[in-house]
């Protein structure tokens, strides 16, 4: 989780690149989220004063988009498709086996932050179906039983580093 001093300073030096046009409101969503990785409230806040329009609209067009992230990510971001192939192919077991394994809902990042999950339309990895990624590796093939084996080698680094 970012400090709000953190994304002050970030939303100051992206503002300098910006107008203050209306026009700017998603590319301002955009640059926040690329260099946060999510856009806190305070960031949203912080480009309503800016563009000198309601905080509602900021949330309502955050909210509109899809792209748009209102948590950090975990350490280990966990994407599960559910595209027509994967969804044939029993991607939604899948989905339901990692939920179960990470303890979180789609959307949901851990409360140590080391996993998140999320849901997407389509991976682009059709032959392969069902897929999961996990912090840009692909998983192919999976089965609800391949889940727990494709998450154990990052649970086990997720305790070393918590020991250390």
């Amino acid at each position: 989780m970012v400090t709000e001093e953190q994304v002050d300073q970030v939303i100051a030096e992206i503002f300098r690149s910006y107008g203050k046009d209306r026009k700017n409101l998603v590319p301002l969503l955009q640059a926040i989220q690329v260099k946060l990785g999510y856009l806190p409230k305070e960031a949203m806040k912080g480009i309503a004063s800016f563009l000198e329009i309601p905080e509602v609209e900021v949330w309502g067009v955050a909210t509109f988009y899809n792209q748009f992230r209102f948590v950090p990510l975990g350490k280990y971001h966990t994407t599960v498709c559910m595209g027509t192939a994967c969804h044939l192919a029993r991607g939604r077991l899948i989905l339901e086996a990692v939920e179960r394994e990470l303890d979180i809902k789609v959307g949901q990042t851990a409360e140590d932050g080391i996993f998140s999950l999320e849901r997407v339309a389509c991976i682009g990895c059709c032959m392969l179906a069902p897929v999961i990624v996990i912090k840009d590796r692909i998983y192919p093939k999976m089965t609800p039983f391949k889940v727990e084996e494709a998450l154990v080698s990052y649970k086990q680094e997720a305790k070393r580093e918590l020991k250390e």
